[in-house]
């Protein structure tokens, strides 16, 4: 499994990539997608929604169950990757290229995890 260094994690298996201070696209990592096996569905968060740090974002439904996709942050949700609606297994193939959603005035980012502390978390 892969944790690309540049980015930041949650406890949640989501991770975070900061375009600017207020500003940063938000993900599933390579952990989440291969312990839910084949996604099927996701329901995408809606442009213009707050979103809270610790409150569900979306959920993804795989050949296993449905699962929700913690928001790692508080902000406004400013973009969705509609691409998803209609390939939802591209969080498989591309975990790290497949960003579920841009989020603007982001908060409550203090506690996210480096790769390496997201790496010993989850014992890859």
């Amino acid at each position: 499994m892969t944790f690309p260094e540049e980015l930041k994690y949650s406890r949640d298996d989501e991770w975070v990539k900061m375009l600017d201070d207020t500003t940063a696209l938000v993900g599933i990592t390579d952990y989440a997608q291969s312990e839910m096996g084949d996604l099927v569905f996701i329901n995408l968060p809606v442009a213009g929604d707050a979103c809270e740090k610790g409150v569900a974002l979306c959920d993804i439904e795989s050949v296993k169950a449905v699962s929700d996709v913690v928001c790692p942050v508080t902000g406004e949700v400013a973009e969705v990757n509609e691409e998803l609606a209609d390939a939802p297994e591209t969080l498989n193939n591309d975990p790290y290229g497949a960003w579920i959603a841009k989020i603007e005035n982001i908060s409550d980012f203090e506690e996210l995890l480096t790769a390496e502390e997201y790496r010993a978390y989850r014992n890859c």
